[in-house]
């Protein structure tokens, strides 16, 4: 397990859902919410790519929360092919907009593989009433799951494919990606996990995040 602060429960559907929350430094500028791989194939939320994409969220700025589906952990319930799944990442979500430092902020999503899938149907879900300001796809289970597409509705969307990818084939990500016009950030000779490469992945989820955060740009003195 990877160092991290320890785990607290909320009220879920199928009873407790397990979460961890890290603070950035300073007052949050929202809240992220991290989804981990595929529970019948040890996902958890302890996944290294899950901890890098909190990191980076956390390193940005963002309150970000990642958790445990149901079924893992000490999460309760039973795994449901990631339809229950979204609801428990918006009731994840949803808890922490609660709270009184975070209400009223924006909000982000991100996912890794079966995470990704989860995430961009919560995204789908909501997007027509409360759009996320970000969503971060980290190897989307495009060839295993019905990936919705990104929401138009999105303020700004990164997806990143390892290009040796041996669980999800970078081919599926780009059928996915191409009637979109959705751009995917290709990393060469990397596979599924990101081994070797987690703080290149890092540094691209900042990069993205840093972005997302600067646009619009303010107005220069002379246009005002």
């Amino acid at each position: 397990m990877i160092g991290r602060p320890d785990s607290f429960l909320i009220d879920g559907a199928a009873g407790a859902i397990e979460c961890v929350l890290e603070l950035p430094d300073g007052t949050p500028r929202g809240v992220a919410v991290v989804a981990h791989p595929h529970p019948l194939m040890g996902g958890t939320m302890d996944n290294k790519v899950v901890h890098t994409l909190v990191r980076a969220h956390a390193q940005a700025g963002w309150a970000a929360v990642r958790f445990n589906f149901r079924g893992v952990g000490r999460s309760a319930g039973e795994h449901d092919g990631g339809l229950a799944e979204t609801d428990d990442l918006l009731t994840v979500l949803n808890h922490h907009l609660g709270l009184p430092e975070l209400a009223g902020r924006p909000w982000a999503l991100a996912g890794f593989s079966f995470g990704g899938f989860v995430a961009a149907r919560a995204a789908e879900a909501v997007a027509s009433t409360h759009p996320p300001s970000s969503l971060v796809l980290v190897g989307p289970a495009t060839s295993r799951f019905d990936v919705p597409p990104v929401p138009p509705h999105l303020a700004s969307a990164c997806v990143i494919h390892g290009e040796h990818d041996d669980v999800v084939p970078l081919s599926a990500v780009l059928d996915w990606a191409r009637p979109q016009s959705m751009p995917v950030t290709v990393v060469p000779g990397v596979g599924h996990f990101f081994h070797g490469q987690l703080p290149l992945l890092r540094q691209l989820v900042l990069r993205h995040l840093m972005a997302a955060q600067a646009w619009p740009p303010a107005a220069s003195p002379a246009s005002t």
